[in-house]
C-alpha cells in the first residue's frame, strides 16, 4: 500500500488512497466502469484511461471544468495548481476564474480526469492526447506546439543563429539552446524588449495568429516583417511553406491565458414575462386537456385500422399528412402526437401479413381512466422517451429518410435533455416563462461537447427547443412557465406560498416580490422508476381539479347543429360522434346532423324513436322541428331499398322506384339488370352497389342471405397485446446504493489480494500471476496457518474455471476442505482443497 504522505505515482495509487464514499462518486458518475465489476483497483484505473471511457467522461463536463481540463493539456506534465490558475486567469488574475477553479478542478479530480496533489498534476494520458493541440486537432485553446515540439528535426546550426538573432548567448548543444530559448519566450520582461524592436507589420501578424489558429503560410522568400519573426523564432516552420506561433509566445502576448473567454459562471436562465401562477395551472390544465381529446381523436380515428406499414417501418409522407389533416394540425405536430401515443403504448403496428397501424388493447384500459390519470400516463412517456419527433423528416447518417413511428428516431440524450429543460425551469420564480435562447445557452455550457454538429445546432439544443414546445403543447408549462403539475413530474417539492398576489393585472404581471418560494430545483436529478411512478401519480391529482367536468348535455340549435359547451361524458360523446359530424372543434364543440349521418346511426341499429329519446334526454333546448323532420325523413326511406349479394342485388316492393333506378344515368357505372319487376342484380359488390344508390340520394339497407337488416356498426381493430418501446439507454445505467457498495467491496477484496506483501519464496511469482505450490505443500501450509493463526495469500479456481486471488486466514483443515476467515470477501468460507493453485504466506507487516 502507498504511504498516504507521498505524492501517489499512477492513478491506481491515486484510486487506492480514496475512501469509499470518492470510489462511489467516481463510479456514479462514470457507471461505464463497473459494466463489469474490476478486479481490483489497477484494472479500475486502467479502465477509466480507455479512450471511449475517457471521451465519454469529458462529454459529461461543463464549459468551465472542460476549459480546465484544456489548460491542463497544454501545461506542463506534471503541472503545478499555481500554473493551472496562471493559465486560466492570466497574469493579472481573475477573481471569478480563482475562485470557480478549486471547484473544476475537483470535478476532474473526482471523474479520475485528473490525479496527483497540487504540486504534480497530472492529466490522464488519453485526455491529454485528445486535448493537445496537433496539426491535424487543433486545441480549443488556439494555442500550437510548444517550442521543443516545433523544433523537432531543426538542424543545430539553425537553432543557434535564431539564438543570436534573439540576442541570446550560443550553447553547446541544441537541448540547451532550445531550453534557452524556451525561458526567453516565457519571460515576460525580456519579451516586451524583444517585441519593442519589432515591427509594425510583425506586431500585426502575431496580433492574427494569437487566438488561433496558430498556423500560417510563406512564401519561399518571407517579406522583411515575416523574416525577422522567422529569426528570432516567434515564427518556427513546421512543413515547407508553413509556420506556426509557438505556445509559449502566444502565452506572453495573451498575458498567460490559454482561453480567450474563461467561463467560469453558467449563464442565467432570464425570464422573459411573468403570470400569475393560477393562470399558468390553468392554461397548462387547458393544453392537457386538448392533449387527451387530440390524442383519443388520431386513435378513433385509427379505430378501424389504421396507416398501412412502410417496408422499412413507419408513416409514409401521404399518411402523415392525412393524420395532420384529420387533427387539423401541422404535420409536425402530427408527428409528436402519434410519436406520444406510441411511446405510451397505446398504437402499435398489428403484425398481420398487411400489417398497419392501430390501437392496441392497453387502449381501451387508457380510456377507461379518468383524464387526469390518462394525461399523467402520456407526460410520463413523453419525459421518459428516447424518441424524438422532431426528427421526422429529416435523414439519417446513411442519408435515408425519417418516417414517424419508423427506425432511426431515438436519441439516447431525450430524456436527459427534457428533464435537464424542465428542472432549469423549476428553478425560476413560480409563474414565471424564461427566454429561450437563454435555457439553450446554460444548457450549451453544461455539456458543450454534447452531440454532432448539424445546420448550426447541435443535437442537444435541437432537443431542447424540442422540449420547450413540446412541454407547452402537452401541458406540462403554461404560456412558457411550468406548471404545478410539471413540477410535480420532476419530484420536486411543492411550493411554499408566501403571500397571496393581487387581482389578475394587464398581462398578467407580477412585481417580484409577490412571488412564492421556490427550492432551487436546477440541479435535480433523474428519478428512479418506482420514484417516477409516485412523481406521475401525484402530478395527477395536481391536475384533476384543474380539468373541466364532463357534461352530460348539448345544446341542439335550428340550423341542424349542437353545440357542447364543454367536455362530454364518453357514451354521449360516442353516441353523437355517430348521429352527427363534428364541423368545429375547441372551447366548444359543434355537431352537425345531415342526412348522410343520420343514416350512419340507422345503420348502427338506431331507431328513430331511439334518436328523437335520445335528443330529448341529452339536449337543454327544444329539438328543433328541422332535426325532428330530419330523423323522420331519413328514417321513412331507410330500409326501403335492400341491397343482397348475387354478386349485388337490390329488391324493393315498389317496382316503380326499381323503374327510376334503371332510369337514371347515375347507375350506368353500376350495370343494373333487372332479374324481378322487384328485384335488380349487378356485378358490382355490396359496398360498392350500396355506395352508388346513396350517391344518387336513396337510402338502401344492407340485408343477410337470410333476408334480415344488417346492421352495421364499426367494429374497433386493435393489435395483439403490445409493450410500449423500451427507451434506448445512453450508456450503462447509472448503479444504485446496493450495487455501488457491492462493487466497491469487490474491487476492495481483489485489491487487497493484489497488493498485500507477500513473504519471499524459492519461487518467484510475477504480479497478477496466482501462487502455485504442490498439493503436500499447500495442506502443509494450511495446517500450520490454522495451528499460528497466519493470514495466507491462495490462489483459487472455481468450479466455472474463473480464476482468482484470495486472503485468509484458516481456521479448520478437515476432509479435504479448508474453512476459514475470507477477508476479500469479509465472511468465513469453506474451499475445496483441490481448486487451491497454491498458497504463500503473507508479511507480518
Amino acid at each position: 500500500m502507498s504511504n498516504p504522505a507521498t505524492p501517489p505515482r499512477s492513478l491506481a495509487e491515486a484510486l487506492r488512497a480514496r475512501d469509499d464514499a470518492s470510489l462511489a462518486l467516481l463510479l456514479r458518475a462514470r457507471p461505464d466502469l463497473i459494466t463489469p465489476v474490476p478486479t481490483d483497483l489497477t484494472q479500475l484505473a486502467t479502465r477509466a484511461g480507455t479512450r471511449a471511457s475517457v471521451l465519454r467522461a469529458l462529454e459529461r463536463l461543463d464549459r468551465f471544468a472542460l476549459q480546465t481540463a484544456e489548460a491542463l493539456a497544454v501545461a506542463g506534465d506534471p503541472a503545478s495548481y499555481g500554473e493551472l490558475r496562471r493559465l486560466m486567469a492570466g497574469d493579472t488574475g481573475d477573481p471569478a476564474v480563482a475562485a470557480a477553479l478549486p471547484h473544476a478542478l475537483g470535478a476532474l479530480r473526482d471523474q479520475a480526469l485528473v490525479w496527483g496533489d497540487d504540486e504534480r498534476l497530472r492529466l490522464v494520458r488519453t485526455a491529454r492526447e485528445v486535448l493537445a493541440p496537433s496539426p491535424q486537432h487543433p486545441s480549443p485553446t488556439g494555442l500550437g506546439p510548444t517550442v521543443r515540439e516545433s523544433t523537432t528535426g531543426m538542424s543545430p546550426g539553425r537553432i543557434q543563429e535564431i539564438l543570436t538573432a534573439a540576442g541570446l548567448p550560443s550553447t553547446h548543444d541544441p537541448v540547451s539552446a532550445v531550453d534557452a530559448l524556451t525561458g526567453l519566450f516565457g519571460n515576460r520582461k525580456k519579451m516586451a524588449r524583444l517585441l519593442a524592436a519589432a515591427p509594425a507589420e510583425s506586431l500585426e501578424v502575431l496580433g492574427r495568429l494569437v487566438w488561433g489558429p496558430p498556423y500560417g503560410q510563406v512564401t519561399p522568400e518571407p517579406a522583411a516583417h515575416l523574416r525577422w519573426l522567422l529569426d528570432r523564432g516567434l515564427l518556427l516552420p513546421t512543413a515547407p511553406g508553413t509556420v506556426v506561433l509557438p505556445r509559449e509566445v502566444a502565452l506572453h502576448l495573451r498575458e498567460g491565458r490559454a482561453h480567450r473567454a474563461p467561463e467560469p459562471v453558467p449563464p442565467a436562465v432570464e425570464p422573459a414575462a411573468t403570470h400569475r401562477p393560477q393562470v399558468v395551472d390553468a392554461t397548462a390544465a387547458g393544453q392537457a386537456y386538448t392533449a387527451l381529446a387530440t390524442v383519443e381523436e388520431l386513435l378513433k380515428d385509427w379505430d378501424e385500422g389504421g396507416p398501412a406499414v412502410l417496408r422499412a417501418g413507419g408513416l409514409s409522407v401521404r399518411d402523415l399528412k392525412r393524420t395532420a389533416v384529420a387533427l387539423d394540425v401541422p404535420e409536425p405536430v402530427a408527428a409528436f402526437w402519434v410519436e406520444l401515443a406510441y411511446a405510451a403504448g397505446l398504437l402499435a403496428s398489428d403484425g398481420e401479413a398487411d400489417e398497419r397501424y392501430a390501437a392496441t388493447p392497453a387502449y381501451d384500459e387508457w380510456l377507461d381512466r379518468p383524464p387526469a390519470e390518462r394525461w399523467a400516463r402520456l407526460a410520463e412517456a413523453w419525459l421518459t422517451a428516447t424518441r424524438s419527433s422532431g426528427l421526422v423528416g429529416g435523414r439519417d447518417a446513411k442519408d435515408r429518410a425519417l418516417s414517424a413511428l419508423g427506425p432511426g428516431l431515438d436519441r439516447s440524450a431525450a430524456p436527459e435533455v427534457r428533464h435537464r429543460v424542465l428542472a432549469l425551469l423549476a428553478g425560476l420564480p413560480e409563474g414565471a416563462a424564461p427566454a429561450a435562447e437563454s435555457v439553450l445557452a446554460r444548457l450549451r455550457w453544461e455539456r458543450p461537447l454534447r452531440g454532432p454538429q448539424q445546420q448550426g445546432e447541435d443535437l442537444r439544443t435541437r432537443l431542447a427547443r424540442w422540449a420547450l414546445s413540446e412541454a407547452e403543447m402537452l401541458g406540462v408549462t403554461g404560456r412558457g412557465a411550468l406548471s404545478a403539475q410539471g413540477r410535480a413530474l420532476l419530484g420536486a417539492p411543492p411550493v411554499t406560498k408566501t403571500a397571496e398576489p393581487p387581482a389578475e393585472g394587464p398581462g398578467d404581471k407580477l412585481p417580484v416580490h409577490h412571488h412564492r418560494a421556490v427550492p432551487s430545483l436546477t440541479s435535480l436529478e433523474p428519478l428512479s422508476p418506482a420514484e417516477q411512478a409516485v412523481a406521475t401519480a401525484t402530478a395527477g391529482r395536481l391536475l384533476a381539479p384543474l380539468l373541466p367536468e364532463p357534461l352530460d348535455h348539448v345544446l341542439l340549435q335550428a340550423d341542424l347543429t349542437a353545440v357542447a359547451p364543454g367536455p362530454l361524458r364518453r357514451p354521449l360523446a360516442d353516441a353523437l360522434g355517430v348521429l352527427a359530424d363534428v364541423e368545429s372543434k375547441g372551447g366548444a364543440t359543434v355537431y352537425r346532423f345531415t342526412p348522410g349521418s343520420v343514416r350512419r346511426a340507422l345503420d348502427a341499429g338506431r331507431t328513430a324513436a331511439d334518436l328523437h329519446a335520445f335528443l330529448t334526454t341529452h339536449s337543454r333546448t327544444p329539438v328543433p322541428q328541422p332535426l325532428a323532420y330530419l330523423i323522420d325523413d331519413v328514417a321513412r326511406k331507410h330500409g326501403h331499398l335492400r341491397v343482397g349479394a348475387a354478386s349485388a342485388y337490390v329488391r324493393c316492393d315498389d317496382d316503380t322506384v326499381l323503374g327510376e333506378i334503371m332510369a337514371d344515368k347515375r347507375a350506368a357505372a353500376l350495370r343494373l339488370r333487372r332479374l324481378a319487376p322487384t328485384v335488380l342484380a349487378t356485378q358490382a359488390d355490396p359496398a360498392t352497389l350500396l355506395e352508388g344508390l346513396r350517391a344518387m340520394g336513396y337510402a338502401p339497407a344492407a340485408e343477410s342471405a337470410e333476408g334480415d337488416v344488417l346492421i352495421t356498426r364499426a367494429d374497433a381493430h386493435r393489435t395483439p397485446p403490445r409493450t410500449a418501446p423500451e427507451p434506448v439507454p445512453d450508456g450503462p445505467p447509472p448503479p444504485d446504493a446496493t450495487l455501488l457498495a457491492a462493487a466497491i467491496r469487490a474491487i476492495r477484496a481483489g485489491d487487497l489480494a493484489a497488493t498485500t506483501p507477500r513473504k519471499p519464496t524459492g519461487t518467484a511469482v510475477r504480479g497478477g500471476e496466482l501462487p502455485r505450490t504442490t498439493a503436500a505443500e499447500t495442506l502443509a501450509t494450511m495446517q500450520a496457518a490454522v495451528l499460528t493463526g497466519g493470514t495466507l495469500w491462495i490462489g483459487y479456481v472455481n468450479a466455472e474455471g474463473t480464476a482468482s486471488q484470495r486472503v485468509i486466514a484458516p481456521v479448520r483443515v478437515e476432509g479435504g476442505f479448508v474453512t476459514a476467515y475470507d477477508h476479500t470477501a469479509d465472511e468465513v468460507r469453506t474451499y475445496p482443497l483441490h481448486r487451491v493453485t497454491g498458497v504463500a504466506e503473507l508479511a507480518e507487516d
